[in-house]
């Protein structure tokens, strides 16, 4: 096999005429040769932390799609499925991603439950952690989102860190709004990584203090206007990754879209490259080519080096996207749920209170933390409600592993004027999560994803829609482009509802991570992340 073209040779620096011979799966030659191409072959992209399960596609689907857009592989923490399967669910993400030619490179999810303040499905402790690092298909520790315990020493979380010490694999972090000495022993903990930085001084700082920065760029959580302007000094230890993607972003995009950003800003183009294409290959030991002889063959040719549209992309020597066609093919799976909880009654939902004010989460439009505000308790006959005029929303989590009584605050900046959006996405543990303006939408909502025993909804005063996720109730059975269409109906449903928010969905699901400061809602109640305690929803 020979391609033609500009050859990109981001190690060297150099860009030259030339021709890629590639032969059972390796690079044979490359030659500085003349020709009339005017196409660019490059080393393929690499997504550097993702959760593959956000794009509600199983990994074999991913890889369909990401291939489109000249990603090659993706550094993927099976963190969602493994929060309601345990390590049943990292070994399904692994074998259905075999299936494909396509790099998944899995990690141990370091935090099976993420705390010990929601209810999960599973429990995956430091023994488990050990047989998992022992597998050659698990690459790293996935990101240690326990930084209080890294901090305080707790013995079960450096007993983690320390088993993927002694099998040489990364540890990957996970540190918002950690800075200061705190940061400075998280990083001494031996950890390498952070991609949850949402000011320019925190990713400096961290820099700075040996880490390895991910420049975030999801559905929810974006990050990349903050800190892309470190890129070029400190570019050879930041990476692009998307964390989480959901399927109608992914069917527009991936990190091709970071790149030509990044060039739009006037970056240099092999510093760019360097962070999408090579420093993840490097720090995580991937087994990844990077158009060099005698490298895997895992390069795309792509119609310039300014919008990056992809126009072919090999993996291991093999054609698996051309020219507006992905080759990859659909397999068979065998779907894996654990949903056991019973359909709830309206009076489940109600607050009685006597409050004049009551603790808010405030919802930030692009970003994963909260605030916690203050505002004036909405009552009627003695209950809190929904408030409309002030888009102060009630909310609730329910246990969707065991039957028990839903957790119950309000929420601001969701904008819904009617009815009631939820989801069993509700990251970690993956309990279902719901916002809406009625005690009877709510629990409308939450037991059409209880009776489908998972998925998105949304229901209004005339009809209610459902996106079905059959698997672990966070992934569906379906290919993109049919998952991505529902999403999208789905998605303008709620906006036609009231709803704000860029990613409604997205959002949604990231109201109960209670490892992201400042207020969040688990299962077992309202939750202070700056504290790392429960909280009251009333003030008196």
């Amino acid at each position: 096999m020979k391609l033609k073209g500009n050859i990109v040779d981001v190690i060297n620096k150099r860009i030259f005429k030339g021709e890629v011979t590639f032969k059972d799966g390796k690079i044979l030659s490359i030659e500085e040769k003349p020709n009339k191409e005017t196409v660019y072959i490059l080393p393929g992209f690499i997504d550097a932390h993702i959760h593959i399960e956000s794009s509600m596609l199983v990994p074999s689907e991913f890889a369909k799609i990401a291939v489109t857009h000249g990603t090659v592989a993706t550094v993927s923490d099976p963190h969602e499925i493994a929060n309601v399967l345990g390590v049943a669910g990292v070994h399904f993400m692994i074998e259905n991603g075999k299936q494909v030619p396509f790099k998944f490179n899995f990690g141990a999810p370091s935090c099976v439950p993420a705390t010990h303040f929601e209810s999960a499905g599973a429990i995956i402790n430091a023994d488990a952690i050990k047989t998992l690092l022992q597998n050659p298909d698990i690459k790293y520790l996935a990101e240690m989102m326990n930084y209080p315990g890294v901090i305080h020493d707790d013995k079960e979380v450096l007993k983690k860190i320390a088993w993927a010490k002694h099998y040489n694999k990364p540890v990957d972090g996970h540190a918002p709004g950690v800075v200061g000495n705190d940061v400075t022993k998280y990083i001494n903990a031996g950890i390498s990584t952070d991609h949850e930085c949402f000011t320019y001084n925190e990713a400096l700082e961290k820099l700075e203090k040996g880490m390895k920065i991910l420049i975030r760029e999801g559905s929810a959580a974006k990050n990349f206007e903050a800190i892309v302007d470190l890129l070029p000094q400190y570019y050879r230890d930041i990476m692009f990754c998307s964390d989480d993607k959901h399927p109608d972003d992914l069917l527009i995009g991936h990190i091709n879209q970071l790149c030509a950003r990044a060039v739009a800003k006037g970056i240099d183009i092999f510093k760019i490259l360097q962070a999408a294409c090579i420093n993840p290959v490097k720090h995580y030991n991937l087994d990844v080519g990077l158009l060099q002889v005698g490298h895997n063959a895992d390069c795309i040719v792509v119609q310039d080096l300014k919008d990056f549209k992809t126009l072919q992309t090999y993996v291991n020597g093999v054609l698996v996207y051309n020219n507006g066609t992905s080759l990859i093919e659909t397999v068979a799976f065998k779907n894996l749920n654990n949903f056991n909880c019973k359909r709830k009654t309206v009076a489940d939902f109600k607050i009685a209170s006597s409050a004049k004010k009551i603790r808010v989460i405030e919802a930030l439009e692009g970003q994963l933390v909260t605030n916690e505000i203050i505002e004036n308790a909405n009552l009627v006959d003695g209950y809190l409600v929904s408030n409309t005029d002030t888009d102060v929303l009630k909310m609730a989590v329910i246990n969707r592993y065991q039957d028990k009584k839903p957790a119950l605050a309000f929420i601001k900046n969701f904008g819904l004027k009617e009815g009631a959006i939820a989801s069993s996405v509700g990251h970690d543990s993956h309990n279902i999560i719901v916002v809406g303006v009625t005690d009877e939408a709510i629990c409308k909502a939450v037991n059409l994803i209880i009776e489908n025993k998972g998925g998105i909804c949304a229901v209004s005063n005339t009809k209610e829609a459902i996106v079905k996720l059959p698997i672990a109730g966070i992934m569906s059975d379906k290919p993109c482009a049919d998952i991505g269409k529902q999403y999208q109906t789905l998605d303008a449903m709620a906006k036609t509802m009231g709803c704000t928010l860029n990613a409604p969905y997205m959002s949604l699901s990231f109201m109960a991570l209670l490892v992201i400061p400042s207020l969040k809602l688990s299962d077992k109640g309202l939750f202070s992340g700056s504290s790392f305690t429960f909280t009251n929803l009333e003030i008196n």
